[in-house]
Formats: C-alpha cells, structure tokens, sequence
C-alpha cells in the first residue's frame, strides 16, 4: 500500500492551458498513475497529442468542453467519465478540472504532440 499526501504532489505546467497536479511521480509504480489535470482553452494549443503507451480513463470533476478526433467531436461535463485508448488522436478544448489515471503508468517520451 502506498499513499501521496496533496502536499506532496507536484505541479507541473504543460502549456499555457495544461497544469498538473502529478501524484505518480511519489507513488513510483510503472502500472498504472494518478493526476488531476486543469484544462483552459485547448490543449494542446495547436495540432493533436497521443499517447503511444498508455490508456486513459478520465473523470471530469469540474467544468465542461470537447475532446476532438480528427472525425469526431465528444462534449463532456461535469461527472462524465471519457476512455481514450492508447494511439488516439486528440485535444481537449474547454475549461475543467480532470482526474486522469494512465495505465501503464504515463512518461512523457511516450507522449506525442502532432501536426495534423
């Protein structure tokens, strides 16, 4: 069993419209991981981001907007929970507070920005 104390956590800034609040980095564990994401404008600011080793589930805790494919547009709210399989192409546009689990466990190396 572990625990990471919100003290603990780290804020880490993707963009201008992205900031974490990352808890994996203090629970070490290469399977699976935990942040709470806030969203403002989109994301990422220009083209697609994917993921190429990790399957998200998403929990929208506040707030509201879009996650985009290239071909499909979801409108998410408040307590709606969102499955982005790994090697999805997508952004998010909106202004909300998302909880985030990866599995196995998000790095950034295996995080893509595209230009599409």
């Amino acid at each position: 069993m572990k625990i990471v104390k919100s003290s603990d956590a780290q804020i880490i800034k993707n963009s201008d419209t992205s900031k974490l609040l990352e808890y994996s980095i203090g629970l070490k564990d290469k399977d699976i991981d935990f942040c709470i994401n806030t969203i403002s404008g989109r994301y990422p600011e220009k083209g697609y981001c994917t993921n190429e080793k990790c399957k998200e589930i998403c929990y929208i805790l506040e707030g509201n907007g879009t996650l985009n494919k290239k071909d499909q547009s979801i409108n998410f709210e408040k307590d709606d929970v969102i499955l982005i399989e790994k090697e999805e192409i997508y952004y998010w546009n909106g202004n909300c507070k998302i909880i985030m689990i990866c599995t196995p466990a998000w790095y950034k190396e295996q995080c893509k920005l595209l230009d599409l």
